[in-house]
């Protein structure tokens, strides 16, 4: 085999290895809590009542995928409470666990795309 040929199987090698690892930490990330549905945040909103002004916060998605109180009907929000709240605490690390696994996804799509090209490359040369 020639030595060039061996570069690029270590080279690719090393990535997968590399994707190893991501995909490990992803899974330490997930058995770590819940982690937030796909699309979703914790926003703060207020609210006008007798006694003044009040500030909440909800957990908002791009779709509806939260249950309602009616049967068949899903929501875009899941109200989360005043700041602190034990459900504001559990939204905001679920969304963060989120924001992780989704950049080291991304890491690991990139990864494979770089393995596909140095096989691509080694394919030409034959």
């Amino acid at each position: 085999m020639p030595a060039k040929d061996s570069d690029i199987i270590s080279r690719a090698e090393l990535i997968q290895q590399a994707i190893a690892t991501l995909q490990l930490s992803i899974q330490q990330i997930q058995a770590s809590g819940e982690v937030a549905p796909p699309g979703c945040c914790v926003l703060r909103y207020q609210a006008r009542g007798k006694q003044g002004t009040y500030w909440y916060y909800k957990l908002q998605a791009n779709k509806p995928i939260f249950p309602t109180q009616q049967p068949d009907k899903l929501s875009k929000y899941k109200h989360l409470g005043k700041a602190g709240s034990p459900n504001h605490i559990h939204a905001v690390l679920s969304v963060a666990r989120r924001t992780q696994i989704d950049h080291l996804q991304s890491c690991i799509d990139s990864l494979r795309q770089n393995w596909v090209e140095l096989y691509d490359s080694l394919k030409e040369k034959k």
